[in-house]
C-alpha cells in the first residue's frame, strides 16, 4: 500500500507503483492528476497544517478500524495532532528561551518595590472646574 500526500510531487512513486500493481491512496487537491491512483481523498494539499490534519485523521481512522480505539473516545485523547506537524528544533528552543525570559521579567516586575518615580502623581481636584480658553480652530 502506498499513501501519497501530493500526487504532483510524488508522481515518480505513483508511476513505479503502477508497474507492480501496488494500491495507491493519495491526498488530492482539485488540480491533482488521478492517473494510477486507486483512492483519492480530497483535501487541501497546499497548506502544511492541512496535510498534517489529514494524516492525523487517517491515522485515527486506521486505529478505529483495527479496534485499538473506540468511537466513543473524544478526538483529543486518542492521537495527538501535534505529532504530524514539523517544528524546527531551533525555533522550539528560541520560543522556550523567550518564554523563560518573559517569566523572569514578570517575576522581577512583581518583586520590585514601588518608588516615588514610578508611583502615580496625585491628581489635584482644583483643575476640574477650569475650562479651556483656547480656541484651536482660530489658531493659525
Amino acid at each position: 500500500l502506498l499513501i501519497i500526500s501530493d500526487p504532483r510531487i510524488d508522481h515518480q512513486a505513483i508511476n513505479e507503483s503502477s508497474y507492480v500493481n501496488i494500491p495507491t491512496i493519495a491526498f488530492c487537491n482539485t488540480d491533482a492528476a488521478l492517473r494510477h491512483i486507486d483512492v483519492a481523498i480530497p483535501c487541501n494539499t497546499k497548506a502544511p497544517h492541512a496535510v498534517g490534519v489529514m494524516w492525523w485523521m487517517l491515522a485515527r481512522e486506521v486505529l478505529r478500524l483495527r479496534g485499538t480505539i473506540s468511537r466513543d473516545i473524544p478526538w483529543e485523547r486518542s492521537v495527538m495532532p501535534d505529532l504530524y506537524f514539523y517544528r524546527d528544533p531551533d525555533e522550539v528552543e528560541k520560543e522556550e528561551r523567550e518564554a523563560a525570559a518573559a517569566l523572569k521579567a514578570a517575576q522581577v516586575a512583581q518583586s520590585a518595590p514601588v518608588t516615588s518615580s514610578t508611583a502615580a502623581a496625585p491628581v489635584s481636584s482644583d483643575d476640574w472646574g477650569q475650562t479651556s480658553t483656547t480656541d484651536w480652530s482660530a489658531e493659525p
